[in-house]
């Protein structure tokens, strides 16, 4: 496990520390402010269950059954059955990665003092996390309002020492007996604590955050790799000028542009070549590529905006209020977030679509200005990346499918009590498929135009600063050159590692500068 310590206050967390726990292995500790704010939304729960008068989710059943008073002998079995019953998910497990999020996630709100849990359910969450056990989660059963309840509830079948979880070493067991080896006691829940413990956005808000972080990287990839599909194209630079983009604002458009020019400064094939072709200027998958990318980066940007806006909230009903009311709400509904996950698709999958059209360009022999067919090394005799586009085409069209919003459905439950819903954790399910294809999509232009690259060189031409930066870090990765024909999918993967970790950006900034 990271040693590196994310604290948990009442404020809420941010976007870092979540992906810090999903996916570094951070540790989490409470805040002694936030430990003192449980205790005091403790105490109210415990004023009211005392009292005759039912309250929701304190002294009630929930739903469509929060019509019906429960005795105090009976609250402790309501919590437990409560639990359970939601522990309904099936289908393929979730990944461990989205479990840990969904995990931090909901404890960040527990640890706000609007929930009225007591603190060692709270600690429990981050003893579980800590010792690096993590429930089986089921992909379906989350409608995305009343929280993502199977889920969670999943999680917190697991403090309670049932179900399954997967142990530090990757090994499925009884939750029970990966407690007890780790010295961690299950929870015995009490009033309103099931139902805390279940009622959060918490696996779309996670997922969107991991998205948000892979989706920065893939975007300025993507202006490395359109510029390297630009210079091997003998495209125009003048199209990125900074006054060209200045008149028309949108930040992401900007952004991108700049980003092009960066990795272009220097080329030799830029700019020279369109009076020795029947072209008066470059086709839009190239012109355009700052306007989609930069477009693309806008919705990031507001994907941000949502992403922390979760980040700060408390979602559970109902909540404790800081004058002391228990209240019911409707915060729960997934709909701000299922939007922009639905929306990040639709921009992922339009990035996609127009770096498959650059990638076809490269390698069709009547528009790519010079380059051989299919840039193989001896046409005819070999068929150089013609599959490899078809593979990238594939995937294209699977983006687009998944670019059908989710957040438009709406299936009524628990009896019409719950009657509109969001279906956030599938949009964000879907944008997790998605954004893994782009990964993919871009690596197989890095491919191709780096080989595009190559060839020109060879010709005599020469590239810019950054392009030989790139190609070198590729070529030294394991990722092969032009040449005659090769099994090809390792070469694939190797670029697709290369572009998903980082490398690709990192390769080319000690040229540049940083990118944005």
């Amino acid at each position: 496990m990271d040693m590196h310590t994310v604290v948990v206050g009442t404020s809420g967390t941010t976007a870092e520390d979540v992906v810090a726990v999903a996916r570094e292995g951070a540790r989490v500790e409470l805040s002694p402010a936030a430990v003192e704010a449980l205790a005091a939304a403790r105490a109210v729960v415990d004023a009211l269950a005392a009292k005759p008068e039912p309250v929701y989710g304190v002294s009630t059943g929930f739903g469509a059954l929060a019509s019906r008073h429960i005795s105090t002998g009976l609250r402790a079995e309501l919590q437990r059955n409560i639990v359970r019953s939601h522990a309904a998910g099936m289908g393929p497990r979730v990944e461990r990665e989205v479990v840990r999020a969904l995990m931090f996630l909901r404890l960040k709100t527990l640890a706000s003092g609007h929930t009225g849990v007591r603190p060692e359910v709270a600690q429990t969450i981050a003893d579980v996390l800590n010792a690096g056990i993590t429930p089986v989660v089921h992909e379906y059963g989350s409608l995305g309002c009343s929280g993502d309840l199977a889920p969670l509830s999943h999680c917190a079948l697991t403090l309670m020492g049932e179900g399954d979880a997967e142990g530090p070493d990757g090994t499925v067991r009884p939750a029970g007996e990966l407690l007890a080896a780790h010295g961690i006691t299950p929870v015995e829940l009490r009033e309103k604590e099931g139902l805390a413990l279940l009622n959060g956005t918490d696996g779309m808000l996670g997922m969107l955050v991991m998205a948000l972080a892979d989706l920065k990287n893939l975007y300025t990839s993507a202006d490395i790799t359109a510029a390297l599909s630009l210079e091997a194209l003998l495209g125009t630079d003048k199209v990125l000028a900074p006054e060209l983009h200045a008149i028309r604002p949108h930040p992401g458009q900007g952004t991108s542009a700049g980003n092009m020019l960066r990795v272009l400064a220097g080329s030799g094939l830029t700019g020279h070549h369109q009076e020795d072709a029947p072209r008066v200027q470059d086709a839009y998958s190239v012109r355009c590529a700052p306007q989609v990318n930069g477009a693309g980066r806008d919705t990031l940007a507001y994907g941000r905006l949502v992403a922390d806006r979760e980040l700060a909230a408390a979602v559970d009903n109902p909540v404790v209020l800081p004058d002391g009311r228990v209240e019911s709400n409707g915060n729960f509904h997934g709909a701000p977030v299922a939007y922009v996950l639905d929306f990040l698709a639709i921009a992922a999958a339009d990035l996609g679509s127009i770096t498959e059209r650059r990638t076809d360009r490269l390698l069709d022999k009547n528009r790519s200005h010079g380059l051989p067919p299919f840039l193989a090394g001896d046409a005819g005799v070999d068929s150089g990346l013609m599959i490899a586009q078809y593979t990238q085409a594939a995937m294209v069209s699977e983006m687009k499918r998944l670019a059908v919003p989710a957040s438009v459905d709406s299936i009524p439950s628990s009896a019409m009590q719950e009657d509109h819903v969001s279906m956030g954790w599938s949009a964000a399910r879907k944008l997790r498929t998605a954004v893994d294809a782009l990964a993919r999509i871009v690596a197989v232009e890095l491919y191709a135009a780096t080989r595009a690259v190559e060839l020109r060189a060879a010709e005599g031409l020469t590239p810019a600063p950054a392009s030989v930066a790139a190609i070198a870090a590729l070529r030294a990765a394991g990722v092969q050159g032009p040449g005659p024909d090769r099994f090809l999918a390792p070469d694939l993967a190797g670029a697709d590692a290369f572009v998903r970790e980082g490398r690709l950006v990192a390769a080319v900034e000690p040229v540049t500068g940083p990118l944005d």
